[in-house]
C-alpha cells in the first residue's frame, strides 16, 4: 500500500518527497490486470461549434486529471495514430468516408449533405472533421490491438465510444463508429463479444451493426420513452435471425438513483455473462448518465457509475473500455479519471483535487472529485417497474440456452506478440525506470534525515 506522508510535529517531508508521493492507494486484490491507456492529444483540439453540447475539450481535462493523480505511473501509456481510410471502410461505406475526407465548412452543400448524409445541427461540418474521426477511431483500434496481442488485459480509450454513427452517415454527434470497428477486429480472434452500454442514450449504432449475429451480444441501459433520442431501445428490439435474443435493452425512466441502478445492472449482467460466456467485453462508459449532465435526466453519482465498471472487471475477462456521451466537461473528466483508477485497482482520495491540476478553475465551486450529482430530478422508476424490467430481461436471457458455438478458423497473425528483442528492450527500459524511481526515493529519504 502507498503511504501518504503528511506534516506532523515530528516529521515534515521535503519538497522532493511530496512531489514523488503517490496520490492514490493500491487496493489489495487477487485480480491483477495489465492496463493500457490510449490517447491522441490532438483530439481535444477539435470544436463542433460554440453552441454545440459536445466538447472534445473534456478529453484534455480527463488526461490532466489522470496525470495529476499520477495514474500514469500504474499503467502503460500509448500515444496513438489515426485510423486509415481502409480501416474505417471496414464498416462505413466508401461514399460516406470519401465525403468526410473532402467536405469542409467552406465547400459543403448543406442541402445535399443533409439529404444524403444526415448532416445538420446535431452533426455539423467543422474544420478537421475527417481527422477528428480518424484520430478517436485510431485510438480505439490501437487499444483493441493491445488486447488481441495479449499485451493488455484492459485497454482504455476515453475519446472513443461514439455509438450512434451508422454505416452510411453520422448520428447523434458521432461520425465514425469506433466501437463497431473495434468489435469487427475482436471477432477475428475471439469467438464471442459482449458489448455493454451505460450511456444515457441507447447504443443504437452498435446494436444495428450486429443485429443479425449471435457472436456479438449487445446490452444497453438507457432512457427510453419513445421520443427521447434516438427513440429506439425498447424491450421488443431483441435481434433477428441468428441474432434473435442477442440484443438486450434496458429502458429506464427519468431520475433513476445510484442504489437502484447498480442493483439492476448487476442482476442483469451476471446471468447474461454466465449464459453468453463472452471471450471479451467492450464497455461503453458514456458520462451523460450522471446527474447534472447538460443533456441528462438521471441522478447517478460518479461512484455508482464506476461500481458498474468495477463489477464487469470482476469477471476477469479482457476489456476494451471506451468513453461516449457526457456534456458537462468537469463531471465527464471526474468520472473517467475515477474509472481509470477503478480499472487499475487503486483508490483516489475523497478530498479536494490536486493543487498541481491544470485548469483547476473548471472544477469549481467545490473543487472536489466526488460532488453530489444526485437528487436533482424526480425518480420515476418505481420498484414495481424496475422489477418488471428485470424479470422481462431474464426471460429473454433464458431463451439463449447457453453460449452459441462458433467455428473459429486459424486466427490471423496481424497482431503478433513482442519479439525476443522487443521483450529484452522493454525489460531493460522497465529496469531503468525502477532504478531511477529507487534513486529518487533514496535521495528523498536521505534528505528527510536532515529536516
Amino acid at each position: 500500500m502507498s503511504l501518504a506522508f503528511t506534516d506532523t510535529e515530528t516529521f515534515t517531508p521535503d519538497t522532493k518527497t511530496k512531489d514523488n508521493t503517490p496520490l492514490y492507494s493500491q487496493l489489495t486484490s487477487s485480480n491483477v490486470s495489465h492496463v493500457s491507456y490510449h490517447y491522441n492529444p490532438e483530439v481535444s483540439n477539435y470544436h463542433y461549434g460554440p453552441h454545440h453540447p459536445m466538447k472534445p475539450f473534456r478529453l484534455l481535462l480527463t488526461d490532466h486529471l489522470v496525470s495529476a493523480y499520477k495514474l500514469h505511473e500504474v499503467m502503460d501509456l500509448y500515444q496513438t495514430t489515426p485510423a486509415s481510410k481502409e480501416q474505417m471502410m471496414k464498416f462505413h461505406s466508401p461514399e460516406y468516408i470519401e465525403f468526410l475526407q473532402k467536405v469542409s465548412p467552406d465547400t459543403v452543400n448543406r442541402a445535399t449533405a443533409s439529404r444524403e448524409f444526415n448532416i445538420g445541427d446535431d452533426c455539423p461540418i467543422f474544420d478537421g472533421l475527417y481527422q477528428y474521426g480518424s484520430m478517436y477511431s485510431g485510438s480505439s483500434l490501437d487499444a483493441t490491438s493491445k488486447l488481441i496481442s495479449g499485451i493488455s488485459d484492459i485497454s482504455i480509450n476515453w475519446s472513443g465510444g461514439l455509438h450512434h454513427a451508422k454505416k452510411y452517415g453520422p448520428s447523434g454527434f458521432c461520425y465514425i463508429n469506433d466501437i463497431v470497428l473495434s468489435i469487427l477486429e475482436l471477432l477475428k480472434y475471439y469467438p464471442r463479444v459482449l458489448y455493454i452500454d451505460i450511456d444515457l442514450h441507447h447504443g443504437d449504432g452498435v446494436q444495428e451493426a450486429f443485429y443479425t449475429t449471435d457472436r456479438v451480444m449487445t446490452c444497453s441501459f438507457h432512457k427510453y420513452n419513445g421520443t427521447f433520442f434516438p427513440a429506439t431501445g425498447n424491450f421488443n428490439e431483441v435481434g433477428i435471425g441468428r441474432g434473435k435474443n442477442f440484443a438486450v435493452n434496458v429502458p429506464l425512466r427519468d431520475g433513476i438513483e445510484d442504489e437502484n441502478y447498480v442493483k439492476l445492472f448487476k442482476s442483469i449482467m451476471e446471468p447474461i455473462i454466465s449464459s453468453f460466456q463472452p471471450s471479451v467485453i467492450v464497455q461503453q462508459c458514456g458520462a451523460d448518465s450522471l446527474g447534472c449532465d447538460r443533456l441528462g435526466c438521471f441522478n447517478l453519482n460518479i461512484k455508482a457509475h464506476g461500481a458498474c465498471v468495477k463489477y464487469i472487471q470482476s469477471f476477469g475477462l479482457p476489456m476494451l473500455v471506451l468513453g461516449g456521451g457526457g456534456y458537462t466537461p468537469r463531471n465527464v473528466s471526474r468520472l473517467w479519471c475515477h474509472e481509470t483508477a477503478v480499472l487499475n485497482n487503486v483508490e483516489l482520495p475523497n478530498g479536494k483535487l490536486p493543487d498541481t491540476l491544470p485548469y483547476k478553475s473548471f472544477f469549481g465551486p467545490d473543487f472536489s472529485m466526488h460532488p453530489n450529482l444526485g437528487d436533482r430530478i424526480e425518480n420515476r422508476n418505481t420498484k414495481k417497474y424496475l422489477e418488471s424490467v428485470r424479470i422481462r430481461i431474464l426471460e429473454q436471457v433464458r431463451f439463449l440456452n447457453g453460449a452459441p458455438s462458433v467455428r473459429m478458423d486459424e486466427a490471423p497473425t496481424t497482431y503478433a506478440k513482442l519479439t525476443e528483442d522487443e521483450e529484452a528492450e522493454l525489460k531493460e527500459l522497465n529496469e531503468e525506470y525502477e532504478r531511477e524511481k529507487k534513486k529518487i526515493k533514496d535521495e528523498a529519504r536521505n534528505g528527510e534525515q536532515y529536516c
